[in-house]
């Protein structure tokens, strides 16, 4: 019986998913085999030894100790793609609150309250002073073209706009979604020189931090508009109050208000609803908890933040999984030991990313029980599984 722990309130469309007879879920356990998170710091937790693996119902892992993880051989998992649609959404609604004041003059409108029969006449006279210009014809940088990236990018070009995106990364599978019309820049400076609008979608990492700052808004037109769904840390803060006072920004809409940027003239913070959408939580739950069960039960590993992607189908035997650094001679080493133990390898799968390899390898038949801690002895092992025939 498989122990989850969730450590938030997880959307019950995806923990249905989980056979009942298989796993046990709770937000208290002492030694889960899984943890599925969505916000919570986990940084300061005590990992268990039982621990396999953590989802993370959600794009982001900052609240999530990937490092330490990795070196216990512990798998997290985020869900990309999962909350894509709903951020997309929020993101076109924040380009249209930055392009008409629309927040503005709600707040003015709010000031009429009790004039009565005057209040119509007083919309017409005060209507003007919140003109704006419509988003259609104006060019839309859109810098990372992952899940979210290609649907922001096909959606504003479908509303009218010069869509130009950026992402010398790009996977194939991206690529394809992408609307045939929306232009490729070739670098950042001339893409941030010509922009109309801004829009960041690249991951928060220690050389993305602080992305957008004084440099990079020098080279952009006057009066240009920028949008950060992605995290508060690609932006410097005070980089861009300083060119929103300069004039040099005409707007910045960003889903991550931190104290210095509230109620500053041309910032729409807007409290971090990105994701907060019912469509969403359900879909990173489902996403979460399907990666979990895979994972557990045949060893399978897809959106991972810090091991491979390594999927093989089951050929029925044994299935042996092992973690180790990524050096050399440790696949020969595996082998030669369980060819040792007279035991024939049916298929094998090795993976590696950065300081970390994953091994999938399928046994004929059963194997000893002593098999996992005679690999786990080899010098640069970090995890042992041994899955059951299925």
């Amino acid at each position: 019986m498989f122990k989850i722990q969730t450590l938030n309130k997880i959307d019950p469309e995806g923990l249905k998913i989980f056979p009942l007879d298989k796993y046990e879920i709770a937000s208290e356990f002492n030694n889960p085999d899984a943890i599925i998170v969505r916000s919570q710091a986990m940084h300061d937790m005590e990992l268990p030894a039982s621990l396999l693996s953590i989802a993370r119902a959600g794009a982001g892992v900052n609240n999530i100790p990937v490092e330490k993880c990795t070196e216990k051989g512990i798998v997290v998992y985020n869900t990309p793609g999962a909350n894509a649609h709903a951020v997309k959404e929020i993101l076109i609604a924040g380009m249209l609150l930055a392009s008409r004041d629309i927040s503005g003059a709600i707040e003015w409108a709010k000031t009429l309250k009790g004039k009565g029969s005057e209040v119509p006449g007083l919309v017409e006279k005060g209507k003007s002073n919140f003109g704006g210009t419509e988003i259609r014809g104006k060019t839309l940088a859109v810098i990372g073209l992952g899940a979210i990236g290609v649907l922001v990018a096909n959606a504003a070009q479908a509303l009218g706009m010069n869509v130009i995106g950026y992402d010398p990364y790009i996977s194939v599978a991206h690529a394809w979604k992408l609307s045939r019309n929306v232009k490729k820049a070739e670098g950042l400076d001339s893409l941030l020189a010509n922009a109309d609008f801004v829009s960041i979608h690249i991951p928060q990492m220690p050389e993305t931090k602080g992305f957008i700052n004084k440099d990079k808004l020098k080279m952009m037109k006057n009066g240009v508009k920028i949008l950060n769904f992605s995290r508060g840390g690609l932006v410097k803060n005070q980089d861009m109050i300083e060119a929103i006072e300069s004039g040099k920004v005409g707007k910045y809409v960003t889903d991550f208000p931190e104290d210095e940027l509230i109620d500053v003239k041309n910032i729409i913070a807007i409290p971090h609803l990105g994701a907060s959408t019912e469509e969403s939580e359900t879909n990173c739950a489902i996403m979460a908890v399907t990666q979990v069960i895979d994972y557990l039960e045949n060893g399978n590993i897809v959106n991972s933040v810090n091991f491979p992607t390594a999927e093989m189908e089951r050929n029925g035997g044994t299935r042996i999984l092992v973690a180790n650094k990524n050096v050399p001679k440790m696949v020969s080493q595996i082998s030669a030991l369980l060819a040792h133990e007279g035991l024939n390898i049916s298929n094998m799968l090795n993976k590696n990313r950065d300081e970390i390899a994953y091994n999938i390898i399928d046994i004929d038949g059963t194997v000893p029980a002593t098999i996992k801690n005679m690999i786990s002895e080899i010098e640069g092992v970090v995890m042992v599984r041994i899955l059951p025939p299925k």
